[in-house]
């Protein structure tokens, strides 16, 4: 269920999968990208500035568009050129110890991502069905399904449903802005960058982080290496402006969402005095009485269940990334898709459970705050990177690029530290222990000093010589012939027209006095309770029809014997082999999958983690 990777590439089943042998090949991974801008998240940041302060927050938002443009422009820069998602850079450079530091951060900003995106599918189901959050959460497991059905049929038929969602979202608030008809003129006056006070601040910086994601970072570094082009100059070349291309279509679609979503709020609420709109489910509510349409709601819900399944997929893609790159550790499709949304549902169900349906939104919003902190542990390296002439030669990005990548994260960070420092502060004023402001304090100084090293730590090795990553390990310069010699050989029989296809490859790895053990395991009703003590016909049928095949082999000049073991067929067949002190262990395979698998048990992944010795698996 979990290997090492042994190859160097993103996300290995679909790496370079897609042809480009046409332009719009090239189009889809920012596209993936995209949904993280229009998730749930946005929703709940988007409808709380529009509501609270009505158009004043656009320009927010037109400021994370740029931002996002840049910095998606970067990481797919360094997947094209380098061949690297940013989790795979950073673990080649950063030490052992710092590099599990940021795989937690990235995991705990993905777990972010999904929380937003679980609550608000929830909310969106509520609103359409009236079930429940809580069983809405529970219902948001079974998207694991779709998922892995979406993953099997390929990276385009992948990319073509999350667009078909991102024109249901689109088309649904293009009809509710024609419904609500804004007026253009205090619209464009909302990008007049402006912040009245510090609650504008705190849901601006939640813009920021809802809108430029940091697993959006480690996404689009590993989609742009599906494509398969030329890996010579003008074909990097080509790949570059193509994909800047997508990213430039997708991103302002997205920025083209959230705006119309603040638009919204700004119009139906704020212009109507009902500023403490700052929730998704009282949105929805109050646009049939507000605007007179009963469309209007309904259309709300559908793209609401849209946004957070389409980013919930991309959420679970870009986990697998960071978990690739980071730990070299892949893991099962399903597994990692569960693993995703049980982090995600495990708080959502907390707060559900212990505050009901009122925290829902501040738990969103907070997700994105969460988000934008762990911004910096993405932006600092990946601009490192792409400024790098060593390892991006004549494509790493020029001065007043990088000058800009810079303004850009420390406009970030300095949001960020803002709006840490003054929540403390005011937490501080409220009069908190002293064991809390000591915790808070040591916290602070390690996410600092964390920042500081993801800074210092390339500029201090770019002028030193690295040697290349190792991904195999040293190459043995000898190589030596050892072919073994098998004493023993055990042999998994199931008394089966199988049999005597196993026992034929076993023989194939004989040598001169190798001896053999047929082994078969007696799993009637009566052996299951009574053990080696049964006596009922199925074990006494086994016994005889084991005797027989060891006579055959002895006749054939072969030294065999025969073993029954009784109750769990795993346990026994280890138990048996390691007792015989058995060389090999031979056993057949049906080849089940699925249903089957469950129908019938897993025997050969069990027998073979649970052994040290070469197993050898017969198809039969």
């Amino acid at each position: 269920m979990i290997n090492k990777i042994h190859e160097d590439s993103s996300l290995g089943n679909v790496h370079a999968s897609v042809s480009v042998k046409r332009i719009f090949a090239f189009f889809g991974p920012a596209y993936l990208v995209s949904v993280g801008y229009m998730d749930p998240g946005n929703w709940a940041t988007d409808l709380a500035g529009g509501s609270k302060f009505g158009y004043t927050l656009i320009w927010v938002l037109l400021l994370s568009n740029i931002i996002a443009l840049l910095l998606q422009a970067l990481s797919a820069r360094l997947g094209v050129v380098r061949g690297r998602d940013l989790a795979q850079a950073n673990r080649e450079l950063y030490p052992r110890t710092v590099n599990f530091i940021l795989y937690i951060l990235a995991e705990v900003a993905i777990a972010a991502c999904d929380l937003a995106e679980v609550l608000g599918m929830a909310i969106g189901i509520n609103l359409l069905t009236g079930l429940p959050l809580l069983g809405g959460v529970g219902l948001t497991v079974l998207d694991t399904f779709l998922f892995l059905l979406l993953q099997r049929l390929g990276m385009r038929k992948l990319e073509a449903f999350i667009l078909a969602l991102i024109a249901i979202i689109g088309a649904s608030f293009l009809i509710e802005i024609l419904m609500v008809r804004p007026h253009l003129g205090e619209v464009v006056s909302g990008f007049v960058p402006r912040l009245p006070n510090t609650e504008a601040l705190y849901i601006a910086v939640g813009i920021i982080g809802a809108t430029v994601m940091p697993h959006n970072l480690y996404l689009h570094s590993a989609l742009v290496q599906t494509r398969k082009f030329p890996r010579d100059l003008g074909g990097i070349k080509q790949a570059l402006r193509w994909n800047n291309w997508d990213s430039a279509i997708a991103l302002n679609l997205a920025f083209l969402v959230n705006a119309a979503i603040l638009v919204l709020a700004a119009t139906a609420f704020f212009k109507t005095g009902r500023t403490d709109v700052g929730e998704i489910q009282t949105a929805y509510k109050l646009l049939n009485p507000l605007l007179g349409n009963r469309l209007a709601p309904l259309l709300f819900a559908i793209a609401l269940i849209c946004s957070g399944q389409s980013s919930t997929i991309t959420g679970t893609l870009a986990g697998q990334i960071v978990m690739e790159g980071y730990l070299r550790l892949r893991i099962n499709p399903w597994l990692r898709r569960l693993l995703t949304r049980l982090l995600a549902i495990i708080p959502a169900l907390i707060v559900l459970w212990i505050y009901g349906d009122q925290e829902v939104n501040q738990l969103i919003v907070l997700s994105q705050v969460i988000l934008s902190l762990q911004l910096g542990f993405a932006v600092i390296p990946l601009i490192h990177f792409v400024s790098d002439k060593k390892t991006m030669g004549t494509f790493a990005i020029r001065r007043r690029t990088q000058v800009l990548a810079w303004a850009v994260a420390g406009i970030l960070l300095y949001l960020n530290l803002d709006m840490v420092f003054g929540l403390v502060r005011d937490y501080f004023q409220q009069g908190a222990s002293p064991v809390w402001k000591a915790l808070i304090i040591a916290g602070i100084a390690g996410y600092i000093g964390l920042l500081a090293y993801t800074f210092y730590l390339p500029l201090r090795l770019r002028y030193k010589k690295l040697a290349p990553p190792r991904i195999h390990g040293d190459i043995q310069t000898e190589l030596r012939l050892d072919i073994p010699h098998y004493k023993t050989i055990a042999i998994a029989l199931e008394f089966s027209s199988s049999d005597l296809r196993i026992i034929n490859h076993a023989l194939g790895q004989a040598s001169a006095g190798t001896e053999f053990v047929l082994i078969h395991i007696v799993e009637s009703a009566s052996a299951r309770m009574l053990g080696s003590h049964t006596f009922d016909e199925e074990s006494k049928e086994d016994e005889r029809r084991l005797a027989v095949y060891v006579d055959f082999l002895q006749e054939k000049g072969f030294q065999a014997k025969g073993l029954l073991g009784y109750r769990n067929r795993i346990r026994e067949i280890l138990r048996l082999v390691r007792e015989n002190k058995a060389d090999m262990l031979v056993m057949g395979a049906h080849r089940h999958t699925g249903l089957q698998d469950f129908i019938h048990g897993e025997t050969i992944d069990s027998v073979r983690h649970g052994l040290s010795i070469p197993v050898f698996v017969v198809n039969v």
